[in-house]
């Protein structure tokens, strides 16, 4: 069996020209297509939730991209949520890279190893500063700080009754489980 590798120019190339239907949820990993698991309701209720707390803080401290490319490395990841830099154009003139996210939250229901094993080391590499995985079946929030090579130097998981904080919004941890 040959595997073809694609560039992260030909993806773009491809979703420009069409090639994948509109509803194909689709991720670049490192040259692989990976398809994306459906958001069930209660996934995209922690979604909503988080966009509303993290609200305060657009467009003065972060801008927010909700289920929106990140360009991490060669690869195009679509974490839950990501709060970038504050940019003029918000991000219109080119797709927000690592370098440009704050914090970067997933919300995982069904992804919990796929968001640990593939995406957490590829946040790390690109040096995004914080992720945060929602881990809804395990009612944990397990926050990743201080990027270092594919790892995180810092990582602690939080359960009700925990608070988190960024950018002065405090969440509880039990609103996003």
């Amino acid at each position: 069996m040959t595997r073809h590798k694609i560039s992260l120019e030909e993806f773009h190339r491809m979703v420009e020209a069409g090639v994948f239907p509109e509803d194909l949820r689709l991720e670049l990993v490192e040259g692989d297509l990976v398809e994306m698991s459906p958001i069930g309701k209660r996934h995209a209720a922690k979604v909503a939730k988080l966009t509303a707390l993290f609200g305060p803080l657009v467009p003065q401290k972060a801008i927010l991209f909700v289920q929106s490319p990140l360009v991490v490395g060669e690869s195009e990841l679509y974490p839950d949520l990501a709060l970038l830099k504050p940019r003029p154009d918000f991000y219109e003139e080119e797709l927000p890279q690592g370098r440009d996210a704050l914090l970067v939250v997933g919300v995982a229901e069904s992804s919990l190893r796929y968001d640990l094993q593939v995406k957490l080391p590829l946040y790390a590499q690109a040096g995004v500063p914080e992720v945060w995985v929602v881990d809804l079946e395990g009612k944990r929030v397990l926050v990743h700080r201080k990027p270092e090579g594919g790892g995180y130097r810092e990582a602690e998981a939080l359960g009700p009754g925990a608070r988190l904080s960024f950018h002065g919004v405090e969440v509880p941890a039990e609103e996003l489980l």
